[in-house]
């Protein structure tokens, strides 16, 4: 007879058929030679990470186990196999040319205090904090209050205020931001309505699409301007991007608002924000006011201030703990899970960068041999591909410099399809539209931790708005330009 306490050991059918085949499309990859792949000098380490991404990617996707047990299995199995403390026959065995790059166990383990963890904590703490006084409620009233009480238009509001803060913040603090004005709005809902899904999934559409918006909204943008501007003298400004990319954001917002209310229809009527606050006028509230609009602000003007956001995060962390408005009970309402599951999207971004393999398989494409058109898209897909799985960042860092050079090496036969513009505004729009799994953006792991949507809502929403976007954004550059 089974205990209560090993209940959750039990095995659903899902989970026994899809399991084993994972498991033996793991060992597969694993276990073939490295010529099977076909990648000129590919290591062994390099061929584990492969077989480890496929791990990953097939256990998030599926969502066999929980997605933060998948990303806890992962972090340890690669400090057991692919790391400099890894067991012993593994990284002693072959040759140090064969075996490859081992990734500094350190390197690993401090993934679980990534500074994008700690930009989560303080969100969290955040929230937590303005819930506590009545804030949130507040907050939300007042942003919502131009468009109404119809949940439809709610959802509008939503999208078109985190789209536009996007587009002058990080988006993972946008939606660290507005994931505290969503659950006031959220209990005036339906447990059982399929429109709280979508106010949820509003939160990483708009923050992911916004920063797509201006060139500081995200920082694949920069990457972009950098070397269209330094290394190909473009002489591309913030106007030139802008005037383009803005109108672009907005048709694609409210693309993704009817896609939004087509899949998750509201079966309210109406939103009332009539919910009374816990907390008592005092000085912890005035606390908590002045320290959410100074951290908003230090976010909004982060490059002014020289303090990134991350950094600024832990403020209203320090602050709340020291005043006592957070306490030790408080804490557990964090959604550690949350923070887990990062940690493994961002481990095996490290994995994929240290041991070479990301910039192994950019570099095995054969761009330069095929024609512009081809180059275009394969490059937008290659994108918008790594970048579901580590941050869209370090996919530009990784694909733009290596575009550069086949820019410069094609000469005008870009000129057809829109120039070398095209080409690396393009492939940095297809990261920005990377959002099928939790693990892809930050906003869409803080979505997930509302507990309303599964990796199935996620991969639903983000394949449509990617596909739409994808289309979009390269017939634009192709006949509009920058």
């Amino acid at each position: 007879m089974t205990t209560p306490r090993f209940e959750s050991l039990k095995l659903n059918r899902k989970q026994m058929i899809i399991l084993p085949v994972i498991v033996l499309v793991t060992a597969f990859l694993w276990l073939v030679p490295t010529s099977f792949y076909g990648i000129d000098g590919l290591t062994i380490v390099e061929q584990r990470t492969i077989a480890l991404f496929a791990f990953a990617a097939l256990m998030w996707m599926f969502e066999v186990i929980p997605t933060w047990t998948t990303s806890v299995i992962l972090i340890v199995t690669m400090l057991l196999t692919i790391s400099d403390s890894s067991l012993r026959f593994l990284r002693e065995g072959p040759p140090v040319e064969e075996l490859g790059s081992l990734v500094s166990y350190k390197a690993i383990l401090s993934t679980f205090a990534d500074p994008v963890i700690m930009l989560f904590l303080g969100g969290f703490i955040l929230a937590i904090a303005a819930t506590k006084v009545g804030l949130d409620v507040q907050l939300a009233k007042w942003l919502l209050w131009p468009f109404g009480n119809k949940p439809q238009n709610v959802l509008l509001g939503f999208l078109l205020i985190i789209g536009l803060f996007s587009m002058f913040m990080s988006n993972t603090a946008t939606a660290a931001m507005m994931l505290t004005f969503l659950a006031p709005v959220l209990k005036t809902l339906p447990a059982d309505g399929k429109g709280r899904i979508g106010l949820a999934m509003a939160i990483p559409v708009a923050a992911n699409l916004g920063g797509i918006g201006t060139p500081i909204g995200t920082p694949p943008n920069a990457i972009a301007l950098s070397y269209l501007n330094e290394h190909l003298h473009m002489n591309v400004g913030f106007s030139d991007w802008t005037l383009v990319m803005f109108p672009y954001v907005v048709v694609m917002l409210l693309i993704s608002w009817r896609v939004l209310l087509w899949l998750y229809p509201f079966k309210a009527k109406t939103v009332e924000l009539h919910i009374e606050s816990k907390g008592e006028k005092g000085v912890r509230t005035y606390i908590v006011w002045g320290t959410f609009a100074v951290t908003i602000l230090l976010w909004m003007f982060d490059k002014l201030t020289g303090v990134n956001s991350n950094v600024v995060a832990m403020i209203p962390v320090g602050v709340f703990c020291a005043t006592g408005i957070i306490t030790k009970e408080d804490l557990k309402e964090i959604n550690w899970s949350v923070l887990w599951m990062v940690a493994g999207g961002i481990a095996l971004g490290v994995a994929m960068n240290k041991t070479g393999l990301a910039e192994h398989l950019v570099e095995s494409i054969p761009f330069d041999s095929w024609i512009p058109l081809v180059v275009l898209i394969v490059s937008g897909l290659l994108g918008y591909f790594i970048s579901n799985f580590i941050s869209n960042t370090a996919a530009a860092n990784l694909i733009v410099p290596i575009l550069s050079a086949v820019a410069v090496g094609m000469g005008e036969s870009l000129n057809a399809v829109g120039g070398v513009k095209t080409l690396l505004v393009g492939v940095v729009l297809s990261t920005s539209l990377a959002m099928l799994f939790p693990i892809s953006t930050p906003p869409n792991a803080l979505t997930h931790s509302t507990g309303l949507t599964t990796t199935r809502d996620m991969t639903q929403v983000g394949l449509i708005i990617g596909i739409v976007g994808f289309v979009l954004g390269y017939a634009l550059l192709i006949f509009v330009g920058i």
